[in-house]
């Protein structure tokens, strides 16, 4: 005869799987929250704990008390491996690379939870990083874009860590990354046969300082290969925040304005290409553009976008296979490379003449 469970069973059911998880691990919640959560009524909750504890997964405290968990470790089902990361901002956990990413890890069975703070928030400290770090729970953590001081950092601690893009070349960490260099180089060499010579490379100051990063030393060294005498206004500080950003364009533009400027991620090209279309400065006509990286929203540009773009599916599936690894146990300090490639748009050009 078939048994439909009751409403009490089923709860029973939910609240005995969580305490399995080891959900709850001292005390129970009251039966007003647990009703509130549930969506029952109080009796269906009474009915439901006086079950589990006869069971022996719960032990009566008296009227009014909460009732105190008996689950023993033996009882307890292992716990899925608790992956936090550290974002470089809190805008970047909308991106779509970031969902894609969080979509692949819960559904191969991994909690996947952001910090709190980001590493802007942060001001890319080592110290603030270690503070985070020392308050927030986490079985190994994913470091989005971080500096050579906090992947420094975390490749001398004992919780496993990967980098996730960012500067750790050479350091005792894994990471996942795409190889922009040879684009780069492509980038810059298609812009010298068109004429460019005053070429400018915008990134953010964890990319410049303490000294340039691979990319962008790959940047100044091509330069430097077709002929040019590089400087510091090839690749200009301008400082980190919006403000800074701005300003340093419009110092830029004032005396020696460059033909062509390549600028790191997205969010820093759709800035300045409107920052300057604001000032009657339009690409391809008077300057010409090219983005380090790619966007969806590319598709929908006119001209389109010239940039570099990568696959970011080997990259999810390396962070997946690093996880897994460590789910098991095993260390993994593999730092992978995808491979990228310049996109030509229209958003680069001849130099303009007078230029």
């Amino acid at each position: 005869m078939l048994h439909f469970p009751t409403r009490s069973e089923q709860v029973a059911e939910h609240l005995r799987s969580e305490l399995l998880k080891g959900r709850w691990r001292d005390f129970m919640p009251g039966v007003l929250r647990l009703e509130r959560e549930l969506g029952v009524n109080r009796e269906t909750v009474d009915t439901a704990l006086r079950q589990l504890e006869k069971e022996g997964l719960l032990v009566g405290q008296g009227a009014g008390k909460r009732r105190r968990v008996q689950v023993s470790a033996e009882q307890l089902e292992p716990r899925p491996l608790l992956l936090r990361c550290l974002p470089y901002d809190k805008s970047s956990r909308e991106m779509p690379f970031m969902s894609a990413l969080s979509q692949q890890l819960e559904e191969t069975g991994f909690r996947f939870h952001f910090a709190r703070e980001s590493l802007w928030d942060l001001k890319m400290r080592p110290d603030r990083v270690a503070a985070l770090v020392k308050r927030t729970s986490a079985d190994a953590w994913i470091v989005a874009a971080g500096s050579r001081e906090v992947l420094s950092w975390f490749a001398e601690q004992s919780v496993p860590a990967l980098a996730l893009f960012g500067r750790f070349s050479d350091l005792p960490i894994a990471a996942a990354c795409p190889r922009k260099v040879p684009a780069i180089q492509e980038a810059v060499r298609r812009l010298v046969s068109l004429g460019h010579r005053r070429i400018v490379m915008l990134v953010q100051e964890e990319r410049r300082k303490p000294r340039p990063a691979l990319g962008e030393q790959a940047f100044l060294d091509e330069l430097q290969a077709q002929g040019i005498e590089i400087g510091s206004y090839n690749l200009p500080d301008w400082g980190s925040g919006s403000e800074d950003f701005h300003r340093g364009l419009d110092t830029l533009f004032r005396y020696t304005p460059p033909t062509a400027l390549i600028i790191m991620e997205p969010r820093l090209f759709a800035a300045a290409r409107d920052h300057l279309a604001q000032r009657g400065i339009i690409a391809p006509r008077d300057v010409s553009l090219v983005c380090d990286d790619w966007d969806p929203t590319f598709a929908w540009q006119e001209p389109p976008v010239t940039h570099i773009r990568w696959d970011y599916l080997p990259v999810i599936r390396r962070v997946t296979r690093w996880a897994e690894n460590i789910a098991h146990g095993k260390q993994d300090l593999r730092q992978t490379l995808i491979k990228s490639k310049f996109v030509e748009g229209g958003t680069i050009g001849p130099v303009p003449k007078g230029r």
